[in-house]
């Protein structure tokens, strides 16, 4: 018996709605066999032990994508360095990032983004209602703390947003348009590393040219790369998830009741937030090869053939989690997925879990009556779903 192939995504993606063909998938093929606009076929997951099995499993590479006609959105494969490789050239990438990338140099960045908040609203407050809460802060708070983070002047943030809005475009620009802001960022990045190699600061991209283990250090290109990929994911996506959280927690007041009452909630309510809001506009768009066969849910993967991990159906995964659809920031929502699991789990995770609480924590305490004041507008064709703008009001 032959297995339809259906066209993928689905549809139009509609705000932070989940497609119910998800639903349907995990529950009556987990293993989906799907086309994209551009590529082979492959197989779609959606539930989460096999979804997590993927994204840990040696058994399924990264880098064999890199040689593939990868399913994809557009025409052209956009792939980046820490994503491009398997154990054992990932491990060593990455254990070279992680002297510089510590959970400590992350704590002692809460302070500052407390003060940037603080300063944010404050101008947000001045202005008076109604505001954009996207420009005037999901933007650039995560924008002000990678650069704090990497040590990128603060006066480039404008020209930073727009260069790594390209990192995590789709379709919203042409590949020409989206290699061109690229080629320009890496340009600057390489000119502040040099800068760096002659003259250490404290900050992420001076630590980057100095670590190193049992001699090994980062090549420039390797620097410039590693540079590139933290810099356009810890923006864009911590942007997104800021005003994606926003919008949530306004849509549900009950919760943000609970959580402005109860301050001690935040930490599990943002993994909660992490878990429910389906950041991703499709799948992960960064397919994974099997190596060999593999048994999963709905059958058998073959060597040689790509899967694409919805882990935002995962996250909803009713064999995971408890009536998973319903947004509760009491559960215990630990091991979700919006990460990603195993060797390649997002290495700016603590950053962006920090970002959040005290984004959130901030608007929380100033605004109590802050409401929705206009119909929302969500953008397309970016990695991240999103609103284009969050217009509030408060009393």
């Amino acid at each position: 018996m032959l297995m339809s192939v259906r066209s993928y995504p689905f549809g139009p993606v509609d705000g932070l709605t989940i497609d119910p063909e998800y639903g349907r998938l995990q529950n009556d093929e987990p293993l989906a066999r799907v086309q994209l606009p551009h590529g082979e076929e492959g197989w779609l997951l959606t539930r989460y032990d096999d979804v997590r099995i993927a994204l840990s499993d040696n058994r399924f590479s990264l880098a064999q994508a890199a040689i593939r006609d990868t399913p994809r959105m557009g025409p052209q494969r956009m792939g980046a360095i820490l994503t491009d490789l398997d154990p054992p050239d990932h491990t060593r990438l990455r254990r070279l990032l992680a002297h510089a990338f510590t959970v400590r140099r992350v704590e002692q960045l809460r302070a500052n983004a407390e003060r940037l908040a603080a300063e944010l609203l404050d101008d947000v407050e001045k202005a008076g209602p109604p505001a954009d809460l996207v420009t005037a802060y999901a933007v650039p708070l995560p924008g002000l703390m990678v650069c704090d983070l990497l040590g990128v002047p603060y006066d480039d943030r404008d020209h930073f947003q727009d260069l790594a809005a390209a990192f995590m475009s789709i379709t919203a620009m042409t590949d020409e348009e989206k290699l061109a802001k690229l080629g320009e960022l890496a340009n600057y990045l390489a000119g502040l590393a040099g800068q760096r190699r002659v003259h250490q600061e404290d900050d992420l991209i001076s630590a980057l040219v100095v670590a190193q283990e049992d001699g090994d250090r980062l090549t420039a290109e390797e620097l410039v790369q590693l540079t590139v990929l933290l810099l356009g994911a810890g923006y864009d996506s911590t942007a997104a998830h800021i005003a994606n959280s926003v919008y949530t927690l306004l849509q549900f007041p009950e919760q943000a009741s609970l959580l402005r009452t109860n301050p001690e909630l935040m930490p599990g309510a943002v993994e909660e937030l992490l878990r429910w809001i389906p950041a991703q506009e499709i799948s992960d768009i960064l397919p994974r090869y099997a190596l060999e066969d593999v048994e999963l849910s709905g059958g058998t993967v073959k060597a040689g053939e790509p899967v694409l991990l919805a882990k935002h159906a995962a996250n909803r995964d009713p064999r995971q989690y408890t009536d998973p659809d319903r947004f509760d920031i009491t559960r215990n929502a630990k091991g979700h997925l919006t990460f990603g699991h195993g060797p390649h789990h997002c290495i700016g995770a603590q950053l962006a879990r920090m970002d959040l609480q005290v984004a959130l924590t901030a608007i929380l305490t100033r605004f109590p009556g802050l409401r929705l004041a206009d119909e929302v507008q969500w953008r397309t064709g970016m990695a991240m779903r999103g609103p284009l703008a969050l217009p509030v009001a408060w009393s």
